[in-house]
C-alpha cells in the first residue's frame, strides 16, 4: 500500500498538495511515482506562468512513460522545483518531501477544499490496484 500522508489533499490524477502560508506545493503521490518507475525527467512550467486547475502544466518522463501533470487549482506558478533538473529522482526518493515540482498562488484557495482527502485517496488508490 502506498503512504498517504495525512496533512495533504489529492487529485483524481495523482497529485498532492500542501498549503504553507498561503503558497499551494504541488507533486505526484508515492503511488503515481511507483507506478511510473524511475523518473529520468521532470519538465516544469516558467515562473510567472498561469495555470488553470485541471489542465496540464507538465510532464514527468520515466523508463516507462511520459506523464503529464495536472494543476489541482487554478493559480500563479511561484517557484519550480530547479533540484529536478540534475535530480529528477527526487519524485521517487522523496515524493512528498524534496521531490514537490512546483509552488503555486491559488487564485482561490478554497478550491483546495473540494480536492480529496487522505481517506478518499486511500479509496481511489485500492479501486485502481483492484482494477
Amino acid at each position: 500500500m502506498a503512504d498517504v500522508p495525512q496533512n495533504l489533499k489529492y487529485t483524481q490524477e495523482h497529485e498532492w498538495i500542501r498549503v504553507d502560508n498561503g503558497v499551494a506545493v504541488v507533486g505526484i503521490t508515492q503511488f503515481a511515482s511507483n507506478q511510473l518507475g524511475d523518473v529520468v525527467f521532470v519538465d516544469v512550467p516558467t515562473v510567472g506562468k498561469t495555470v488553470e486547475a485541471g489542465d496540464s502544466f507538465g510532464t514527468v518522463e520515466s523508463v516507462k512513460a511520459v506523464s503529464e501533470l495536472f494543476a489541482p487549482v487554478s493559480g500563479k506558478v511561484v517557484e519550480v522545483n530547479s533540484e529536478l533538473e540534475v535530480s529528477p529522482e527526487l519524485v521517487n526518493e522523496e515524493p512528498y518531501g524534496d521531490g514537490w515540482i512546483i509552488k503555486l498562488q491559488p487564485s482561490s484557495p478554497k478550491d483546495i477544499d473540494g480536492l480529496l482527502s487522505p481517506a478518499a485517496y486511500a479509496d481511489l488508490i485500492k479501486q485502481e490496484q483492484e482494477g
